[in-house]
C-alpha cells in the first residue's frame, strides 16, 4: 500500500481516503493474505484511522509447543494527531510524561497504513497462546521400570556420566 500524503486528504470527499486491500505483512506469517478496510479521515487537528483486518496465523502453544492455527480478526480506530513538530529529533533520554504518550504526526508528511496494519494486527495476537484451553501441556510417555535412570537422560550427556562413573564419590552413593 502506497503511503498517504496528509494535505492530500484535504482535497479527498469528505476529506477521507478509503482503501480495501488484501496484502502479505513479510514480518507478520500469515496462512492467508490479510483482507480488510481501512478509512483515514482528516479532521483538521487529527486523523482518524478506522480499520478492520481477517487473517489466520500458524502460532505455536505455550503449553504443548504444538502449532495451531487462529483466526485473527481486527476492528480497531485510532486517532493520531497532528503536529507540526512531530518529526522533529528528540534527544534520546528524556522523562515522557503519560500526557505525551500520543500518536502524532506532521501534517505535511506521510501516512503509512501497512505499517499502521501492522502494527495493529500485532497488538491484536494473543498474548497467552493456548491451543485449547484444556490443553494438558507436554506429555511424557510412561517408560518401562525395568529401565535404569541413565537410559532416560539425553545422549549428549554421556561422555559426563561416564566421567561421573570414573569418581570414587559417585560410586559410593
Amino acid at each position: 500500500m502506497k503511503a498517504i500524503y496528509i494535505p492530500h486528504l484535504l482535497n479527498a470527499i469528505h476529506q477521507t481516503r478509503l482503501l480495501t486491500f488484501e496484502a502479505h505483512f513479510p514480518p507478520l506469517e500469515t496462512l492467508v493474505p490479510v483482507r480488510g478496510e481501512l478509512s483515514v479521515s482528516h479532521c483538521k487537528t487529527y486523523l482518524e484511522v478506522k480499520g478492520t483486518a481477517d487473517t489466520i496465523v500458524t502460532l505455536t502453544c505455550d503449553r504443548c509447543l504444538q502449532c495451531y492455527n487462529h483466526r485473527l480478526s481486527l476492528d480497531t480506530a485510532e486517532l493520531i494527531w497532528l503536529d507540526a513538530t512531530a518529526n522533529a529529533q528528540a534527544p534520546l533520554e528524556r522523562e515522557v510524561g503519560m500526557e505525551e504518550l500520543i500518536e502524532t504526526l506532521s501534517p505535511q508528511g506521510y501516512f503509512e497504513p501497512d505499517t499502521w496494519l501492522y502494527e495493529q494486527l500485532c497488538l491484536a495476537l494473543p498474548q497467552r497462546q493456548i491451543c485449547d484451553p484444556d490443553c494438558p501441556g507436554i506429555i511424557i510417555a510412561d517408560e518401562p521400570a525395568t529401565q535404569s535412570a541413565a537410559t532416560l537422560t539425553d545422549h549428549r550427556w554421556a561422555a559426563l556420566a561416564a566421567l561421573q562413573d570414573q569418581l570414587p564419590e559417585a560410586q559410593g552413593e
